[in-house]
């Protein structure tokens, strides 16, 4: 069976992987001197606990995990609305690779290589479903646990502390779950590029990561954490 792919379009979609991998690891894992914007939040999402446990009215901290959740459950519908309509490209297969014989300066795919393309891409928001569907789920566990956290008067300190660590930590689990599927989302604009060529394939998987790493790492967002002697 004759694919359609080449050399560059094997280059270009181990360039891809390489480059949700790589983003993952430094994005995620801790490092001193250069920590992500999502690894600072983090401290704030246990400063957020810290300042839970004194509140005897907790309204404000379900008002905000609510917050957290609704935006989570948003991404969520929105990726199962992204893939159905990449399952669809599936049943007009021929159309589309019509489009594309039209066009000059694209070589039209082979109908098992843009099968091939549209099934990555499905897998791609199927995983950032999973993604946002289990951050809302650890986001309603983490207000259950906010709800369980003893009240100020509670003379049971190692209760307490266990009480905020675990509320914190699945805060912080749920946030990361999250990040992943917003990741998702901005690797499958990229992906988007290899239905046009390999090498914008490459272009734009290239430019997506530019992209994040920068909102993570030199963003005016990060500046905000890191830079407060600076005016924002």
């Amino acid at each position: 069976m004759n694919l359609g792919f080449g050399i560059t379009d094997l280059v270009a979609l181990l360039f891809f992987i390489s480059c949700w991998l790589a983003y993952h690891y430094f994005a995620e894992i801790p490092r001193k001197g250069q920590p992500s914007l999502n690894i600072l939040m983090n401290d704030y999402r246990v400063a957020w606990m810290q300042e839970m446990f004194p509140r005897e009215n907790r309204i404000v901290d379900t008002t905000i995990s609510a917050s957290l959740q609704n935006g989570t459950a948003f991404f969520a519908s929105t990726s199962l609305v992204a893939l159905g309509a990449t399952l669809t490209l599936l049943r007009s297969s021929n159309e589309f690779i019509s489009i594309f014989a039209d066009i000059a300066f694209i070589e039209p795919p082979t109908k098992a290589g843009w099968e091939i393309r549209v099934i990555g891409l499905a897998v791609i928001f199927a995983y950032a479903f999973f993604k946002f569907a289990w951050s809302y789920r650890l986001f309603n566990y983490c207000a259950i646990l906010i709800g369980a956290t003893p009240q100020r008067n509670s003379e049971n300190t190692v209760e307490i502390k266990n009480a905020l660590h675990r509320a914190s930590a699945m805060n912080i689990v749920a946030g990361r779950h999250f990040n992943r599927g917003q990741r998702a989302f901005f690797f499958a604009l990229a992906y988007l590029g290899w239905f046009i060529s390999p090498w914008l394939f490459m272009v734009t998987t290239g430019a997506s990561l530019y992209a994040m790493w920068h909102r993570q790492f030199a963003s005016d967002a990060l500046r905000c954490l890191t830079h407060l002697d600076e005016n924002p």
